[in-house]
């Protein structure tokens, strides 16, 4: 792993903790590493607003790292916000999406800087709003609203009734769109071909990196793009047990032991 001239890091689950807190240990780690000429990388579901108080505990404001927020539909570098790549649901795609939903009684969430906008509340709304740390506003019109332009719809629900929702939304619009699970509770609706080893790869030919010369770790269905294209794909010990199958190591401890941190300690900075 001598090699390794790029690392991403998921954020739930991973490199935070359960309390959402990024550990003094792992803080160090991270400053360790980009002292070895290796590149930071954050990979997220959440938006790049919602990743910059991470990115700021890590000092990525002050340093060549990148952003990968909305499972990769933008990406951004961490100092100057400027955009490397971003990819949009299609309008009409969106508003369709708000259609079926819509008539199977579920909500339809989207997200911006500073809010979270939905078309009604659920039990899951409200969760996901404590999660996001996002005020929550319903909008009336939500249809004519996604189909403004977004870079991902999420629709919360009971898993048991999301099931057959998501499979509908297969049958009719599956070559429109990225369509997978990030929770049980929330399934998440991206542009076709988006995912977060689409966006790694993206910044990888930015720097003129190859895969062979890039680490990933996550711990779920939403990382195992990245993990696959990596040439060293790590999944954390608290991971999906799918996520760990196509995975080349597991790490020996859960993100609230510091597993990753510690992986990068033993394989990169030994």
């Amino acid at each position: 792993m001598n090699s390794i001239r790029l690392l991403a890091l998921d954020l739930e689950d991973t490199l935070l903790r359960s309390d959402f807190s990024v550990s003094y240990r792992t803080r160090n780690v991270i400053k360790r590493t980009e002292s070895l000429g290796i590149t930071i990388v954050l990979a997220s579901g959440r938006i790049s607003s919602d990743m910059e108080p991470f990115s700021k505990i890590l000092g990525l404001h002050k340093k060549t790292g990148f952003l990968i927020s909305n499972h990769g539909a933008l990406v951004t570098e961490s100092t100057t916000g400027k955009i490397i790549h971003e990819t949009r649901i299609d309008p009409q795609t969106a508003m369709d999406i708000c259609k079926l939903a819509d008539a199977e009684s579920f909500p339809v969430q989207r997200y911006e800087k500073d809010a979270m906008y939905v078309s009604r509340q659920n039990e899951y709304t409200a969760y996901d709003e404590k999660l996001t740390g996002l005020k929550q506003i319903v909008v009336d019109s939500f249809r004519d609203f996604a189909g403004q332009g977004c870079y991902k719809l999420l629709i919360p629900g009971d898993p048991m009734l999301l099931s057959p929702l998501e499979s509908l939304i297969r049958t009719y619009m599956d070559r429109e769109i990225t369509l997978f699970t990030s929770r049980p509770y929330f399934l998440e609706i991206l542009p076709p071909e988006t995912d977060k080893g689409v966006a790694l790869a993206k910044i990888a030919e930015s720097l003129g990196i190859g895969p062979e010369e890039t680490m990933a770790i996550g711990d779920s269905q939403n990382d195992e793009a990245m993990i696959s294209w990596a040439g060293c794909g790590v999944c954390m010990a608290n991971g999906d047990e799918h996520t760990k199958s196509i995975a080349g190591f597991i790490t020996e401890q859960s993100n609230d032991d510091d597993g990753a941190a510690e992986f990068i300690e033993k394989n990169l900075l030994k």
